[in-house]
């Protein structure tokens, strides 16, 4: 509104470098006079945790200082609320200071700053006592917000080189200070040593001097500013102009001296950098990214669902099944050498892209076979209608490389879905509402996104030029891309799978299915690695460092193993940006015989542990480190056939000036998907404060279950239906086999990492997919003290695994085993295993109690090794003579009750239960009625008659209860 005298008395005016210092004063009074005043009152509750008190910890916390006790959280909140005003003020003088003409991201970063600041009013009045959930929404949500804050600030920061260097140092040791927080925050949460969660408190509290200090900084900046209030209704002694006329006039002319007119699009095209928030191009660049990377996320999305699909029939057939064959369904580019088929592919890129979607369709199919073949169909569009793409923009390299980050962050975008959803992805074929499947959701995006990508002017129709075509062999640049599919596929595809290739076990000592997170940042700054120093990417050096990686992933474990794989993951990557276009250069086909070698790899993947099952399979069994060295050598034929000359000279010109408008935006949407990863994250910390479920009569329910790699009966996901399963039959204990599912044929799965989180239970992963077995895993309520891995000996079948581990049970140490033997084939491999076991489970000192796959009759052969004075041990139940594969055998522990359990449709087998009763001796065989047990030693009736949803105690039609 135009006030109604132009003139007025100035009633108040300071300068704007005053509400930085307000704002600065008052948030740390905040903080230290909570600090303050719980020293005071609460000194030793506040400095008590969960595992420790005083004098082991001695300093509190930020979130214990400010919590629930009174009167620290009212001083908290009191200051904090008294922050909210100059607070608000703050973001909008920055943004008035940084604003432009025909720009957007001074909004974008005060949008951002009054978001922070609403979701700290919610962290601070909504307390985790009040709703844990909202409290955790809110502190994760400003936590996000802080990155795009910060970089913000810094990107929008005028040129005031104080202010720029104060800004940077807070910034980095705000970032910095996050890596020795997480370190010693796992130090008190996993491995509980005394004394790391004062250090962490140190660190927190520097986060917070750290954060209120960075927008401290812009005292330097608002020194310019004045405030002024006025009287417009009076007359005035004298008049200034505003302050803020003065600088949008300033970045007015600045902004028209540099760009020249506001309408110039002469102008916008010479210089995108300048524009690229302006707002006529913003939202729908933007939402072509978007668009893009989501059909490369799609396309990761079929292609991971395929081995999965097909595995299941081998599963059932328990060897070659015929489905295999559609394993090349990978390979339709070959199509693309045809020109005739070429041009209609191309001019109908759009119908390939939607024909693909049959894929994700596939989930409204009942029958595993035709579903199936809806998968393979739908991936060879895909790979066609990629390939195509990529062909046809061989001749534009800046569309060009759009597309490979496209797809290269659809990777990252899938495996940051299944870090969500546990190692599934929402939009698989396996996968449906009731599993936690989001089929219905993902097919509208994946729709809109193929309309918005493939419209008119969106795809290219032209090609590469026969004379630009490099010297080497094409057979090269399809080596390199078979390395690449390959790698991507096996190793980032799930980003649990290389920690679990590197995890040894309890105590804990190397990363954990929540550091998820550093893959998928490795595999971020892979991506941005590769778009700006290409001719490093495409070094011999870089290549040695991604074979170094490999190594150290192959041959060593924890935290060093783990170095190696986050190495091999920015390698992997990076590289794409310069092997696709060198494979377009050589002509369509080197995409079919890339697809074709990466087939060839993905076989070998699987022979190295399926050896017992498939032709030649001995030859390849247990060779990891072949399949390793062969992707190395692949990546590598890759590089070589790179042109060096003309490209690398006009991509480094490019690189060293500015990026393209078009993949800036491919870099926010990446930074959003690292957003995401890192609030899951947060999400899936374990909490290790689990309780077993009738902790007051000292007992143990436990059990052993094959899940059958979690596929049920009808080719859909299980893990949900297990989950119900475990929890109403109230198990503490559990062992898995079938389990270890981070192949290319399984989907780079783990079930236990959702059975473990939902449940709340401790989780021993079992040997890694570089041990080459079927998988055993460990589930447990109670802490796990210690735990080793085992590989029984072997000499002629597949290996068998065993997990040796110590719980602490109610202040006494009880010892677990699970174990899966060898096939009946395989008599020698068995009777070794036997021996093995006996001698393992004799030499323990403790209670034990034994969750095993035998394969033997009750009283027969190998079964008088595992039961009797060899190896100490005695069987759940002697009487029970229909078994053959799942045995439950204890010694040094009361056993009180035994329960068969049907299977319904969620594996081939059933799942057994025992329950033992800690600090009481063995008893007699003698068995007794349910009316004399007490209550919390009972097996849930709900399971007796019919049961539920086709489970039920069956066999005795009852549980068995002992004396």
């Amino acid at each position: 509104m135009t006030p109604k005298f132009r003139e007025g008395d100035t009633v108040v005016a300071f300068s704007g470098k005053w509400i930085s210092w307000l704002h600065t004063i008052i948030a740390y009074s905040a903080f230290i006079g909570a600090l303050v005043t719980g020293l005071a009152l609460h000194y030793q509750k506040i400095v008590e945790n969960e595992y420790y008190g005083y004098p082991q910890e001695w300093f509190p916390s930020v979130s214990a200082t400010i919590g629930d006790r009174y009167p620290e959280r009212a001083v908290f909140q009191f200051f904090i609320a008294m922050t909210s005003g100059p607070r608000f003020v703050l973001v909008f003088l920055w943004y008035m200071l940084t604003a432009r003409p025909n720009s957007n991201l001074s909004k974008i970063v005060a949008g951002v700053g009054i978001f922070r600041t609403l979701s700290c009013g919610g962290w601070t009045y909504v307390t985790s006592t009040d709703d844990h959930g909202w409290h955790d929404i809110f502190m994760i949500s400003y936590l996000v917000a802080t990155l795009p804050w910060t970089l913000g600030c810094l990107a929008l920061s005028p040129n005031n080189p104080k202010a720029v260097k104060y800004r940077k140092i807070f910034a980095g040791s705000f970032f910095g200070t996050l890596v020795p927080l997480i370190y010693f925050f796992i130090q008190h949460k996993i491995h509980k040593v005394p004394g790391a969660y004062t250090i962490y408190a140190f660190f927190e509290w520097a986060l917070i001097l750290f954060d209120v200090g960075f927008d401290a900084v812009t005292a330097l900046d608002f020194e310019g500013f004045e405030l002024v209030v006025r009287d417009l209704r009076g007359s005035s002694r004298g008049e200034a102009p505003r302050v803020t006329d003065q600088l949008l006039e300033k970045e007015y002319m600045l902004l028209k001296t540099v760009v020249g007119p506001s309408n110039s699009l002469a102008c916008r095209k010479d210089k995108p950098i300048a524009n690229v928030f302006g707002a006529g191009l913003l939202w729908t660049e933007a939402l072509d990214a978007a668009a893009d990377v989501y059909n490369g996320y799609v396309f990761w999305s079929l292609l991971t669902s395929l081995g999965l699909s097909i595995w299941y029939f081998p599963l059932w057939h328990m060897g070659l099944s015929g489905y295999e064959a559609l394993i090349m369904s990978t390979v339709s580019p070959f199509l693309l050498v045809n020109a005739s088929i070429r041009s209609i592919v191309v001019r109908n890129v759009r119908l390939v892209h939607l024909l693909s979607l049959s894929g994700l369709l596939a989930f409204l199919i009942k029958a595993p076979e035709l579903r199936l073949f809806a998968v393979g169909f739908g991936v060879s569009m895909s790979c066609l209608a990629w390939s195509a793409m990529w062909y046809v923009e061989g001749s534009q390299m800046t569309r060009l490389e759009s597309r490979i980050l496209a797809w290269s962050i659809g990777l990252i975008a899938s495996s940051t879905a299944k870090f969500a959803h546990w190692t599934n992805n929402p939009i698989w074929p396996i996968m449906h509402a009731e599993n936690g499947g989001w089929n219905k959701l993902g097919l509208l995006l994946a729709t809109m996104a193929i309309l918005r990508s493939t419209r008119t002017g969106n795809v290219a129709r032209g090609g590469v030029d026969l004379a630009d075509r490099p010297q080497t062999p094409s057979t090269l640049a399809s080596l390199g891309l078979a390395g690449l599919f390959f790698g991507m596929h096996s190793l980032l595809s799930d980003s649990s799978t290389m920690i679990l290739w590197v995890w040894e076990g309890f105590p804990v000592r190397g990363p954990i299915a929540a550091n998820g997170v550093l893959t998928i940042a490795a595999m971020g700054g892979g991506v941005l690695l590769g778009m700006f120093y290409q001719e490093l990417v495409t070094s011999w050096l870089s290549l040695l460092l991604a074979g170094l990686g490999a190594f150290m992933l192959t041959n060593y474990h924890n935290w060093f193993g783990y170095v190696g794989a986050l190495l091999l993951a920015t390698y992997l990557t990076a590289v794409a940006n310069p092997l696709i276009p060198s494979a377009v250069r050589h002509g369509p086909v080197t995409f079919g015989l890339g697809f074709l070698i990466y087939n060839v790899m993905v076989l070998a993947h699987v022979w190295v542990v399926a050896y017992a099952f498939v032709p030649g399979g001995p030859l390849m069994r247990e060779h990891t480190d072949w399949v390793m060295t062969a992707t190395i050598f692949l990546l590598a034929a890759g590089i070589y056939a790179v042109p060096r000359a003309a490209n690398n000279k006009r991509r480094t010109r490019s690189a060293k000036n500015v990026l393209n408008r078009s993949a800036s935006y491919y870099t926010y949407v990446l930074l959003i998907v690292e957003l995401i990863a890192l609030a899951v994250s947060y999400l899936r910390f374990p909490t290790n404060d689990y309780v077993p479920y009738h902790k007051d009569d000292k007992v143990i329910t436990a059990g052993i279950w094959t899940i059958h790699f979690s596929l049920d009966n009808d080719m859909w996901s299980s893990e949900r239906r297990m989950r119900d399963l475990i929890k109403e039959l109230e198990v503490d204990v559990i062992g898995l086999l079938e389990s270890d599912l981070q192949r290319i044929i399984m989907g780079n799965r783990d079930s236990t990492q959702y059975l473990a989180e939902d449940l709340g239970m401790y989780v021993d992963y079992g040997p890694g997919p570089n041990k080459h077995t079927w998988g055993s895993a460990l589930l447990s309520k109670f802490p796990i003290i210690n735990s080793t891995h085992h590989l029984l000996p072997s000499p002629v079948g597949e290996l068998a695994p065993a997990i040796h581990a110590t719980l602490d049970a109610y202040g006494e140490f009880v010892d677990v085993v699970v174990f899966h033997s060898g096939q009946e084939e395989d008599q020698e491999d068995r009777r070794l295993q036997s021996e093995y076991l006996a001698k393992l489970m004799r030499e323990s000192p403790r209670p034990l109690i034994l969750l095993s796959y035998l394969v033997i009759k009750p009283g027969e052969g190998n079964y008088h090794t595992y039961v009797g004075d060899k190896s100490g041990m005695k069987d759940i139940d002697p009487s029970d003579w229909d078994r053959w594969c799942e045995y439950i055998l204890y010694k040094g522990i009361r056993r009180s009750g035994y329960a068969r359990v049907s299977r319904s449709t969620i594996t081939d087998t059933e799942l057994q239960l025992g329950k033992f009763v800690v600090g009481q001796p063995e008893s007699s065989n003698e068995q007794i009625s349910e009316e004399q047990v007490p209550e919390g030693l009972r097996f849930p009736s709900m399971f007796r008659g019919q049961g539920v949803r086709d489970h039920r105690y069956h066999v005795f039609d009852e549980p068995r209860y002992f004396v």
